[in-house]
């Protein structure tokens, strides 16, 4: 191979990784990295005008969709197995897709950029597409405020 058809390949291959970093920016605007450790966290609605975030559970990084009207914390059938949650206390639940069944537990600690709550009730739900979803088992500790496609999280104080 030519080395001038080498570089266009490299500069094609750069093209495209900046491309890709740029769009996963824009869906995902929200990553760990970048909501950073201080006493309260600024997200930024996606693109389908959702609240998505990178938090650590039990210290082990999920993708979570915030939901102030979700009553708890759900996780996946999948992280709940990572985390090595196991529970044998069933509970019929209605959700927005129907009724289904799901198996109660306690997360150690939920941390959002700098925001961690500890000792958490949470949810196990197998049908549950991704990770997680924050709901007021965990924002309930919390002062949150929606403005113009941000939603600002700190701890509440009594």
């Amino acid at each position: 191979m030519k080395r001038s058809s080498i570089i266009a390949v490299l500069i094609w291959l750069a093209l495209f990784a900046g491309l890709i970093a740029l769009i996963d920016g824009a869906l995902n605007p929200n990553k760990a990295d970048v909501l950073g450790s201080g006493e309260s966290v600024v997200l930024q609605r996606d693109p389908s005008g959702h609240y998505r975030a990178e938090a650590f559970i039990n210290g082990v990084k999920a993708r979570v969709l915030v939901d102030t009207g979700a009553t708890g914390v759900a996780i996946s059938q999948q992280l709940a197995d990572q985390l090595g949650l196991q529970s044998r206390i069933a509970v019929r639940t209605h959700t927005a897709n129907g009724e289904t069944v799901a198996y109660m537990v306690r997360l150690d600690s939920v941390r959002l950029g700098g925001i961690e709550a500890r000792d958490v009730s949470a949810a196990i739900v197998p049908g549950l597409g991704g990770d997680a979803l924050l709901g007021m088992s965990f924002l309930s500790r919390m002062d949150i405020r929606l403005y113009r496609g941000t939603m600002t999280i700190k701890p509440a104080t009594d």
